[in-house]
């Protein structure tokens, strides 16, 4: 694609833009780089966020995303409260997800995911169903995953944010597929991240033991 086109393309989707979705867009990506930083004030952005994008996505027919939203907001209330500092001061460490915890919850997204989307199919106008679903689920799982401050939500949401890439393209909806796309670089840095204070905290324990 050449200059001219890039700009041409670039003006028809800023043309486009609703401010609602740019909003969305814009807290979720505070929301994620509070994450990294492990601060507590990450649930605040995520239920700002996840109240504009119910309305947002329940507009594109996208049902399974806008329930999750519904789902999202009372994750970042408990969130909120799991992330808080002790009596002691100490806060939520960062751990470890079992293999079997992650295989039971993956073989419940997959089943889950082909479930919902035969619903959506059969019973409503959903554009895209199995897509829908199954971004749904994993999300479900992810987010509980760092509810839990579990270090393997991190390429959880590599592969889901992946997929939800796409979907936002396919459902027009650009500012969120450009901040899906930044969602990706920040997964690296946020899995990199803390894998880097699980070592610490290992260390910190291997000195006091």
């Amino acid at each position: 694609m050449g200059i001219s086109n890039l700009v041409a393309t670039l003006a028809i989707i800023w043309a486009g833009l609703s401010a609602t979705e740019v909003v969305g867009a814009l807290l979720g990506l505070v929301y994620v780089v509070l994450v990294i930083g492990q601060s507590r004030a990450c649930w605040v952005a995520a239920l700002l966020s996840t109240a504009v994008y119910l309305s947002i996505f329940y507009a594109a027919r996208l049902y399974m995303q806008a329930a999750l939203q519904a789902f999202y907001m009372v994750v970042a209330v408990y969130g909120y409260w799991a992330w808080r500092s002790t009596e002691a001061g100490t806060a939520l460490p960062v751990s470890r997800a079992s293999w079997r915890l992650q295989g039971v919850g993956a073989l419940l997204v997959v089943g889950a995911s082909v479930l919902t989307a035969r619903w959506l199919a059969a019973e409503t106008g959903s554009t895209e169903p199995m897509l829908d679903s199954l971004t749904t689920w994993g999300s479900v799982f992810a987010t509980w995953l760092v509810a839990k401050k579990k270090i393997e939500n991190w390429p959880w949401w590599l592969v889901i944010d992946s997929l939800m890439l796409l979907l936002c393209w396919r459902a027009q909806l650009y500012p969120s597929m450009i901040l899906y796309a930044l969602y990706l670089a920040l997964v690296l840095i946020g899995w990199r991240q803390w894998q880097a204070d699980l070592a610490k905290q290992s260390l910190v324990e291997a000195e006091l033991s």
